[in-house]
């Protein structure tokens, strides 16, 4: 198969582009190396078309592996012909090569199968032939045996024989197929007279080919839970008339009439209940889809959140009984202090609490505090808000996810990290790292239990791990490491790095002092020509003898950045300072062409290397809106229609987005009260953390529902 052809086609790329990301990828690079620094070979693909295309070559060398299969089958049985030859040949998918196998694969017992075994396939090709004159019923008398009794039991095994023949046609499944799409509805009524979430579909009904995803993943699991009953239904005369307009011929006399009765029973018995699995099937796996990427899109936002740098942080854990665990970490997540407090009001322990926090914000010079979002959270929110205002100031806080904290602090990880602390409290320093730098802090944890996502566990697992963990990739390696100080599940995360790589970084690290150079990875165990080929220029230096090893420029490179240097007239020191800012103006007036004739690299890289020596390892994450903190807290119960209120999305799902707008219950702006324009899915309105101006529709207490809308706002 023309692969590189195929995908070009499929992905609007230009073939050779399309070929070389195949070789790229054969040769063992990693997405991210590929996408940063191999631009000239696939014309500046980025990771997320890099990684579309990697899977659709993994699926279509699949598809070839099964069509060498399917047709060593059907050879061995003798059944091979220049027609099955050219139909495999010409099947682009997995769905289609299964339907020209159909007919060759090995079957347990059917009714079919017994007919044939009595002798009778001889009177279904003869009936199928639709001689109108023959006589039917004499033909069928003459298969008359102790198995057979009479010409009707005959007749009736013909048929099943047919049936079967019918069921098995690969053109007739494939018009089928179009004709569920296109006029199939999927209909889904109560199983159980009981009230539950799955109410709205217990007399529901919507066309096949316009469901939303998430509600066929609804329906597929209020059907694993027993409180629906779903099905795919059509108009079956229209859709038997189909099988009969392809198999029945008008002038065949009493054999067509067979032969009609045959469809008849081919769709009622085999035809229907099979293709509506597979139109349900098929809608899952587009839903799933669907949901994974938007579960991935959500991630790559939260992963990529802006950081708050520079600033003594502490995290305020909610709980009842256990109290409330408290961490202050420094700027750079190191803990410093802990404690456990009980700000509830039912403790009685309130102003003891209050004694124990403002204590610690003035000996360590608290800045932010990060409050955790679970139980006891609006207690503690409360809690937090009023001793700002008795410190008069100065603090600020934001509710943070506590998604996956609890899954970290119990980890090997945390107690490899901070075997000196309890659970809980390992709990805490996350919340308050997360806060500092979300991206170093949630890569410890599996990206499935962050809480952005919807339907999550009815997902293939797999596909979701897959699509997750290279999300994560291309996040570190956007973002790019410190060498010196990166922890060994971030470092794990980076191109050509495995788990057991990255600790062994940081054994050496720990062993033999920082890293002083980039060549220096070199010596890591396990840590070999091609991983540090991968891994170097995601890498940072900063404030190393070499200045270019605090950048993004990779090794291979140096040469190139140190000529460009030379030819525009400046010296490695000035790399990062105000005399370089002249730099593009200079490349531009000598000429790309020149620049990349001496220097020996292509023009993408050259831009990217100028771009380097100008901010060396730039953060993008830096140049985002910084996320909104508060001061001071707000109740359901002040919520009133038409307030409007500064908020920041928390999860974007199918049908909207969840924005936490300060009153610990996140509000729902649904996909309709988006944007005054048109929008085929939230995601194209917002996105996760972003900060955005909403206003109240309507609240309600008694379910703690807030309906809220981006439209209609004033200026």
């Amino acid at each position: 198969m023309e692969y590189a052809k195929i995908l070009s086609a499929e992905l609007n790329l230009p073939e050779q582009y399309a070929a070389a990301a195949i070789a790229l990828i054969d040769e063992g690079n990693t997405i991210p190396f590929i996408a940063r620094y191999r631009k000239e070979a696939t014309g500046a693909m980025d990771d997320q078309v890099l990684r579309t295309l990697a899977e659709r070559l993994e699926y279509l060398r699949g598809l070839d592996k099964r069509k060498g299969e399917v047709a060593g089958v059907i050879a061995e049985q003798g059944a091979m012909t220049e027609e099955l030859e050219k139909a495999l040949a010409a099947a682009k998918t997995l769905a289609e090569v299964e339907d020209i196998y159909r007919p060759y694969k090995p079957k347990r017992k059917t009714r079919a199968s017994v007919a044939k075994a009595r002798g009778l396939e001889p009177l279904a090709q003869a009936l199928l032939a639709q001689d109108a004159r023959l006589d039917v019923r004499a033909e069928a008398e003459r298969y008359i045996t102790e198995e057979v009794p009479d010409a009707e039991a005959a007749l009736a095994g013909a048929r099943d024989i047919l049936a079967e023949q019918v069921s098995d046609d690969a053109a007739l499944r494939a018009e089928l197929r179009k004709f569920y799409r296109a006029f199939g509805l999927v209909k889904s009524r109560a199983a159980k007279e009981e009230d539950s979430v799955y109410a709205q579909y217990y007399d529901f009904s919507e066309p096949v080919n316009r469901i939303a995803g998430h509600r066929v993943l609804a329906l597929d699991r209020g059907e694993r839970e027993e409180f629906l009953r779903v099905s795919v239904e059509v108009d079956p005369e229209r859709a038997c008339g189909i099988a009969r307009y392809m198999f029945v011929k008008k002038s065949g006399g009493a054999s067509a009439e067979q032969v009609a009765e045959a469809v008849q029973d081919a769709y009622a018995r085999l035809v229907h209940q099979s293709l509506e699995r597979e139109v349900r099937a098929a809608l899952t796996e587009q839903a799933a889809e669907g949901a994974i990427q938007v579960f991935g899109e959500n991630l790559r936002q939260l992963l990529l959140a802006p950081p708050i740098k520079g600033k003594v942080a502490m995290a305020l854990d909610p709980g009842y009984r256990m109290g409330c665990k408290v961490a202050v970490v420094d700027p750079t997540g190191k803990v410093l202090d802990t404690a456990v407090v009980y700000p509830v009001p039912e403790f009685k322990r309130v102003e003891q609490a209050k004694s124990t926090i403002k204590a610690l914000i003035k000996q360590h010079g608290v800045e932010i505090i990060a409050i955790g979002n679970g139980t006891a959270g609006r207690e503690t929110e409360i809690f937090a808000a009023e001793v700002i205002r008795e410190l008069g100031g100065g603090v600020q806080y934001m509710v943070v996810s506590e998604a996956g904290a609890s899954v970290y602090s119990a980890s090997k990880l945390a107690a490899e990290e901070f075997p000196q602390y309890d659970v809980n409290l390992r709990s805490a320093v996350s919340i308050a790292r997360r806060l500092q730098d979300p991206l170093a802090e949630l890569v410890k944890i599996d990206p499935k239990a962050v809480g952005v996502g919807q339907y999550q566990h009815d997902m293939p697992q797999k596909r979701l791990a897959d699509t997750l963990d290279g999300v994560v990739e291309d996040c570190v390696n956007t973002v790019g490491v410190d060498l010196n100080t990166a922890s060994a599940p971030l470092l794990a995360r980076v191109a050509g790095l495995s788990a057991s790589t990255a600790k062994n970084v940081v054994a050496w690290r720990e062993e033999n002092g920082a890293f002083a150079s980039r060549t220096q990875l070199k010596k890591v165990k396990g840590l070999g020509p091609k991983a540090f080929e991968q891994c170097a220029g995601f890498l940072r230096l900063p404030g190393a003898k070499n200045p270019l090893d605090g950048t993004a420029v990779h090794p291979e490179s140096y040469p190139a950045a140190q000529k460009l240097l030379e030819l525009c007239g400046f010296a490695a020191k000035e790399i990062g300072t105000e005399a370089i800012a002249a730099l593009p103006h200079k490349a531009k007036e000598i000429g790309f062409a020149r620049l990349c004739a001496e220097t020996g690299a292509g023009e993408p890289t050259l831009k990217d290397i100028i771009a380097e020596l100008l901010r060396p390892g730039r953060d993008m994450r830096d140049e985002l809106p910084p996320p909104l903190l508060r001061t001071d807290v707000m109740g359901m119960e002040d919520l009133k229609p038409g307030m409007e209120l500064t908020g920041t999305v928390r999860n974007v799902i199918d049908f909207g987005a969840f924005v936490d707008i300060g009153v610990h219950q996140d509000g729902l702006v649904h996909i309709s009260q988006l944007s005054d324009r048109f929008i085929k899915h939230p995601s194209q309105a917002v996105k996760v953390g972003d900060v955005v101006k909403v206003k109240v529709l309507d609240v309600d207490l008694k379910k703690k529902r807030i309906a809220l809308t981006m439209k209609g706002l004033s200026q």
